[in-house]
């Protein structure tokens, strides 16, 4: 390897993952003077759509006169990947399943720059490289200025063979989960429902849902029939850099349907709010893990009522 191909293939790298550190900094200055609070809690569009497709243009920049082929420009962009998710791990603090559920997002996109960049650089037609720079940069500045919360709501629903009574008992409060973690993200660390403690059994009763690494959601009762429904708002809860700080869940409930043949159909429902684009992106994965946490409780309580135990 020659010195001139090493210096061009690492000042691709370096320079791209420089830029993006740059940017990133810019944006979160501006987000941050911008409403004054929860500035890390609003990830853009730019940050993992924009920003990975300039990335990988700079590289291709560097790399121009290198002659790649096809898998050298995915392998490289690969590796320019990897290097500012480590980044983003060291100096942005963000966790590791938060960084693992964006990765295909940035590995796409510098891809996906990188080969944009080669066309360009090889037409070498600069009326046309400023046009699409002009564009990345319009892009980024309404994505910069436009709101990204997003509302969603996720239900699910467990038959379970006991009568609303006997279910209803475990529905408002529960001891601790012991069954073993089944999602995955469960099992590589992220925060997963354990117990839930109540300070009475009424409407505006104060409830904790307590998750494992002792996050707690503070709750307030809102609406309680027994053997019926129980709805409850999230007033406060646990600011967490894996995913908690990208998301507020605001609302759960739990409905119970008598099936008249001794059995219970319980429906369990939450709702949320995201922060993070692209919205439809990481809404896979809000819902994902999402309905593993009602499936987490909704077993423990099929399995309390089942079995016939008491809280």
């Amino acid at each position: 390897m020659n010195s001139l191909f090493r210096r061009s293939l690492n000042s691709g790298i370096f320079f791209s993952n420089l830029f993006a550190i740059l940017v990133i900094a810019f944006t979160r200055l501006l987000v941050f003077l911008k409403v004054r609070e929860g500035f890390l809690e609003t990830m853009m569009y730019t940050e993992f759509v924009v920003l990975p497709v300039l990335m990988g243009i700079i590289s291709a920049w560097f790399w121009a006169e290198l002659n790649f082929k096809t898998k050298n420009y995915l392998g490289y962009s690969l590796i320019n990947g990897t290097i500012a998710i480590l980044l983003s791990f060291v100096f942005l603090g963000e966790g590791i399943i938060c960084l693992l559920i964006v990765s295909p997002l940035i590995f796409t996109f510098i891809i996906s720059g990188a080969l944009l960049g080669r066309s360009l650089f090889r037409k070498k037609n600069d009326k046309l490289n400023m046009s699409i720079g002009g564009l990345f940069i319009v892009l980024f500045l309404v994505d910069l200025f436009s709101a990204h919360s997003y509302d969603r709501s996720v239900s699910d629903t467990m038959i379970i063979r006991a009568s609303p009574d006997e279910v209803w008992k475990h529905v408002v409060a529960y001891d601790k989960i012991k069954s073993p973690e089944k999602f995955w993200l469960f099992r590589l660390g992220l925060p997963s429902p354990s117990e839930t403690t109540v300070d009475g059994y009424c409407k505006g009763a104060g409830r904790k849902c307590i998750f494992s690494n002792g996050y707690v959601f503070d709750e307030k009762m809102t609406e309680y029939e027994p053997e019926k429904i129980l709805t409850f708002d999230i007033i406060d809860q646990p600011r967490d850099p894996e995913i908690m700080g990208h998301i507020d869940i605001l609302r759960g409930q739990f409905i119970l349907r008598d099936n008249g043949d001794g059995t219970t159909t319980l429906t369990g429902t939450s709702w949320y709010r995201l922060y993070v684009s692209p919205s439809w992106y990481f809404d896979l994965w809000a819902r994902s893990i999402t309905r593993n946490v009602h499936f987490r409780v909704m077993e423990h309580i099929r399995d309390l009522s089942e079995s016939g135990s008491h809280v």
